[in-house]
């Protein structure tokens, strides 16, 4: 059985990092081999939780998974909360990536223009450099924005215009050549507004090709939304589909999930019933 590492925080509510990272990956064929980073009672858009960090621990998990001589077919980082952890996983990469690993990172550093809580210019240069690493990465339009040293606020203005997704594309590619040209980068969560209607769109952007796909925007956002579709492109593309069928699979996956919670005013901190839809990845 093919396996993928996941290098994430385990949230006890929000539906979120490895709470949803490990059934997707499991539903798709594929073992889920968790390396937390953190364990919190709750995702931190809850107004109070428990946190406890796991820096001090996870080179642990590397060096006793290299005692098994195991091999991972992916590996996949999402959260991290400081340098030092994105540090841990380049100590992990050097244990376990090889030409024949997909790594995917999920460059979690805000939305919407906001940067996260913990944002500052060491993580972003550690990111970058992290990012450099992946095959695969999965940045929203603030994260895209972040790495690539462009402004988001002159970005999005283009958000009516017909030209909007192209302009993405080039800010997509201009951080592709700062790693060699060799990824694939995968932008979620983009909003274009036109006249009646609200869209939510991702766009694969690959060395060769680009596929816009989108959908109605309900106007809500729900925590771990980014972490599913990046869970299910992650355990696709390790199962042998490209990045376009990679990204079909997770929006027929996630848009009834999406459309039910927005139906039914779930609060955005709590997640979509992703469970259900499960079956939509067999």
């Amino acid at each position: 059985m093919k396996k993928i590492a996941l290098i994430n925080d385990l949230s006890g509510f929000g539906k979120c990092s490895l709470a949803a990272a490990i059934p997707v990956i499991s539903i798709l064929g594929i073992q889920a081999c968790p390396l937390p980073t953190a364990i919190l009672s709750a995702q931190t858009g809850f107004p109070s939780y428990f946190y406890d960090d796991y820096t001090e621990k996870m080179n642990s998990f590397t060096n006793e998974w290299a005692k098994l001589h195991v091999h991972f077919d992916g590996i996949y980082s999402g959260f991290l909360g400081s340098a030092a952890q994105m540090h841990n996983v380049l100590y992990f990469l050097e244990k376990f990536q090889t030409k024949d690993t997909l790594y995917l990172a999920d460059p979690v550093m805000g939305d919407n223009g906001e940067r996260i809580r913990i944002f500052t210019q060491e993580l972003l240069d550690s990111m970058k450099e992290l990012t450099k690493r992946a095959g695969v990465i999965t940045p929203n339009l603030t994260e895209l924005c972040l790495l690539a040293d462009t402004d988001y606020e002159k970005l999005t203005d283009h958000c009516m215009s017909p030209d909007y997704v192209r302009y993405i594309e080039d800010t997509a590619r201009s951080l592709m050549r700062k790693a060699h040209g060799s990824q694939t980068v995968i932008v979620t969560g983009i909003i274009r507004r036109l006249p009646g209607q609200d869209y939510m769109g991702n766009l694969a952007v690959t060395p060769d090709d680009a596929f816009y796909l989108e959908m109605p925007y309900t106007g809500k956002n729900f925590s771990g939304t980014g972490d599913l579709t990046a869970s299910v492109i992650a355990g696709s593309m390790v199962g042998g589909l490209d990045a376009k069928e990679a990204l079909e699979k997770a929006v027929r996956f996630l848009r009834p999930a999406i459309e039910e919670a927005s139906r039914d005013n779930v609060l955005g901190i709590h997640g979509i019933s992703f469970e259900k839809y499960l079956h939509l990845l067999l």
